[in-house]
């Protein structure tokens, strides 16, 4: 993978990491369930492991091509 393409594919994630962690977004997951407990948790964990699984796909698929 050339150099620009990873530059891109890495840029991207950071403005999908910019999107998950925003204020309005996360007002969203703060409210609480029918047993009292928020989302927001949830949401922050779950974002952020998706947030490393890409970046990890994305360069280890850099590293083979």
């Amino acid at each position: 993978m050339n150099s620009k393409s990873l530059i891109s594919r890495l840029a991207s994630l950071t403005l999908l990491g910019v999107l998950f962690f925003t204020p309005p977004l996360l007002l969203l997951f703060d409210t609480p369930a029918s047993n009292g407990l928020s989302w927001l948790p949830v949401w922050l964990f779950s974002g952020w492991l998706v947030l490393i699984m890409l970046t990890a796909w994305v360069m280890e698929r850099s590293d083979e091509e």
